[in-house]
């Protein structure tokens, strides 16, 4: 069956069964590039800066700007964009070529456009500053200047490394790299308006961990949202607490915990790139993407040479579908976003298509453990949600592709728990054989098994800080 999108035809050989509308953004971007290559187009370049001085850079071409092509530019120059923000991040946006298309960028990523909520979140809330479009010639394009640092991978002494979920905390004691404690403890920070709230309960389960150490030389964290230096920008977790809290409170929420813990060193960063670090540290390799599937998607990347970058990766919030219509991400109001289609809020919207009927205000995790419970018990609706997401899965492995260099792919989260995991696994697999073969002669799947999953998310979160020689001098003594 051939899906026609604004005069772009795709033929995707997989079609999820729950969900036959899926039109997938890897396929459709590459017939793009071919109606591109047979027709002639004009090349463009997308520059997004960021506060630190850094910048990304994508080059690319677009159709003739011309009456016949203009929905089908329109549709990719937007949908491109989306994905540059919410992966590399920046407040300021250069779009190098037709000045046409900055126009138009401008109006969707404005105040009032459809995507007043990037225009918001990624400007003042992220950045500190308004997000900004520009137009320059092709040939004046800005410099690509890129940041990458070592993370992690201090193991010595004795640490606390935490990660903190939207319906659990998980904290760890570690020794000389040895896990000696482990514990998760539910909570609901999303719903929680009350600061004190999020720092009582991180600072439990820190002197729950404290307690099995000697002493703490240092604490390492991950969680959801975004962190500069340490700094809350923002997140889901603290979605309820009011704008005037949130500056007051929230924002200096690890500084606060630091000084209560007598300054240790102290590290907290987004919990994708913890979760890429724990799968390069497993691995002992790097160019892995890390995605885990949990109450939302969480993703993050070390470089080839072992670093990570100053980029956002929050593909949450990035476009995989890229039908008409399609699923509405509840927060940022988009269709077609990577938490649709990733997370425990996919395998809910699946539901009622695999004809299983669970009441409408049972919670998220209650609706996964239950699909988990029929999965086990071989239930094919089951199966068929499943088997969806690892359709998703395959076509989105090719959109990870064409804009991060990597080679393993560490997959993880409740969703992926379980014989349901190994079917996402295997269904992916066989739509990127299939569909791009050549890439997946190159990528390697990782799927942690149950200790590697919670003592290595430990211990790399551990791994965060180091101590410096004068710490461990004034720890010995």
């Amino acid at each position: 069956m051939v899906l026609a999108l604004v005069g772009i035809p795709v033929s995707p050989r997989f079609r999820p069964s729950l969900d036959p509308g899926f039109v997938p953004a890897s396929l459709w971007n590459r017939a793009y590039g071919a109606t591109v290559e047979a027709v002639g187009g004009s090349k463009v370049a997308l520059a997004l800066e960021r506060s630190d001085g850094s910048a990304s850079v994508f080059r690319t071409c677009v159709l003739p700007h011309d009456a016949a092509h203009l929905a089908a530019n329109h549709r990719y120059i937007e949908r491109l964009l989306k994905f540059l923000l919410w992966q590399k991040g920046g407040y300021k946006v250069t779009v190098a070529g037709d000045p046409r298309l900055a126009t138009y960028l401008r109006g969707v990523y404005g105040p009032g456009g459809a995507r007043a909520f990037d225009h918001d979140f990624m400007g003042q809330r992220v950045y500190g500053h308004p997000l900004t479009i520009e137009s320059t010639r092709y040939e004046e394009c800005p410099d690509e200047t890129e940041t990458a640092v070592p993370l992690g991978r201090h193991l010595d002494g004795s640490r606390i490394g935490f990660d903190l979920g939207a319906s659990d905390r998980k904290c760890a004691a570690v020794v000389e790299g040895r896990v000696v404690f482990s514990e998760e403890v539910p909570w609901q920070p999303g719903t929680e308006a009350d600061p004190q709230y999020h720092f009582d309960g991180i600072h439990d389960s820190l002197r729950r961990a404290a307690a099995h150490l000697g002493r703490v030389d240092a604490i390492g964290g991950s969680a959801a949202g975004v962190y500069v230096n340490n700094e809350v920008r923002v997140g889901s977790l603290y979605r309820s607490v009011p704008p005037s809290l949130f500056d007051s409170r929230i924002r200096r929420l690890f500084f606060d915990l630091q000084k209560a813990w007598g300054g240790v060193p102290f590290e907290v960063v987004n919990d994708g790139e913890v979760t890429a670090l724990a799968g390069s540290m497993a691995l002992e390799d790097n160019a892995v993407l890390g995605i885990a599937m949990g109450s939302s998607l969480a993703a993050g990347f070390v470089t080839p040479q072992g670093a990570i970058t100053s980029w956002l990766n929050e593909l949450a919030f990035v476009p995989f579908d890229y039908r008409e219509g399609g699923p509405v991400d509840e927060w940022s109001g988009d269709t077609g976003v990577g938490v649709q289609y990733f997370s425990q809020q996919a395998v809910a919207r699946l539901l009622v298509p695999a004809g299983i009927a669970l009441p409408k205000d049972m919670p998220l995790p209650a609706k996964l453990d239950e699909v988990q419970r029929l999965m086990a018990a071989g239930d094919p609706r089951a199966r068929s949600i499943y088997e969806t997401i690892g359709v998703y899965l395959g076509y989105a492995i090719a959109t990870f592709a064409g804009f991060y260099e990597f080679r393993n792919l560490l997959v993880l989260g409740r969703v992926m728990t379980g014989e349901g995991g190994e079917v996402i696994l295997s269904t992916g697999g066989q739509v990127l054989r299939e569909e791009f073969p050549k890439l997946a002669e190159r990528v390697r799947f990782h799927l942690p098994d149950e200790t590697e999953r919670r003592h290595g998310q430990a211990i790399a979160a551990a791994s965060l800080p180091a101590i410096h020689v004068q710490e461990k001098a004034d720890a010995v003594s």
